[in-house]
Order: C-alpha cells, then structure tokens, then sequence
C-alpha cells in the first residue's frame, strides 16, 4: 500500500513539472512490484482541484477516472478531527489538513513510504517510494 500525496499526482500529470520523469519511473516501477496505491479523498479533491486550476478540466476529469483504480479510503468524522488535532501540533504553514489525514491514514495502516515529492512527510518520519 502505496499512499500517493498531490505533489506526485501532479508531477505525473504535468510533463513540464521538474519531477515527473521521476514520478513516472517510481510510479511504473511500484506497479511492476506488484504495489498497490492507496488514495484518501481528501488528496482526491486536492489534487483535482490543483490539476484544474494549473492544467484545465479536462485534465481534472482525467484524473478523476484514472484514479478509479486506487483504493480509495474515505476520511470519517473521526480522522478528519485527528488531522485537525494534527495540524495544530505541526503548526506551520506550509503542511495542509490534507497532509495530516495522509499521515494519520499512513499511520494507522503502518505505512512508512509515500509516493511523494513532499519533505513534509519526510519531517513526519516517513520515507519517498
């Protein structure tokens, strides 16, 4: 189980982002492995919403079916307060609610990689696939 963070998703989605011939070499590689990749719904509006705003809809409504082949983990009433509880702690700027739901699903499931460009998740202790 493979967590995919928005910065990954983007970089597979935009030729022109300075990551992505590393996204689609790690994303193929996860899938020969055999991997399987796990999304939370807050990471699937995010990353929707971002690839509309930089890349159009089209782009956006691409996405949003390609995606259909991950499992997909709907944030409940119960982990969407632990991430706020988690965003307090961290307390910086720059790491979204969408960031600590991905760190609380990660932990839960004992996770210790995602599929991210995000030092974030480094700081958080976790590693890039």
């Amino acid at each position: 189980m493979i967590p995919p963070d928005t910065s990954a998703l983007y970089a597979l989605s935009d030729k022109a982002d300075p990551d992505s011939i590393t996204a689609f070499k790690e994303f193929d590689g996860a899938l020969r492995a055999g991997e399987t990749f796990l999304i939370h719904n807050y990471i699937l509006v995010e990353s929707a919403a971002l690839l509309q705003a930089r890349l159009g809809c089209p782009t956006a409504a691409r996405f949003l079916k390609e995606v259909k082949s991950f499992d997909l983990e709907w944030i409940d009433q119960e982990l969407h307060e632990d991430a706020e509880k988690e965003l307090e702690r961290i307390g910086t700027r720059g790491v979204s609610l969408a960031d600590c739901a991905s760190f609380i699903v990660m932990r839960r499931r004992r996770g210790h990689q995602a599929f991210t460009f995000d030092p974030d998740f480094e700081e958080e202790g976790f590693s890039f696939y």
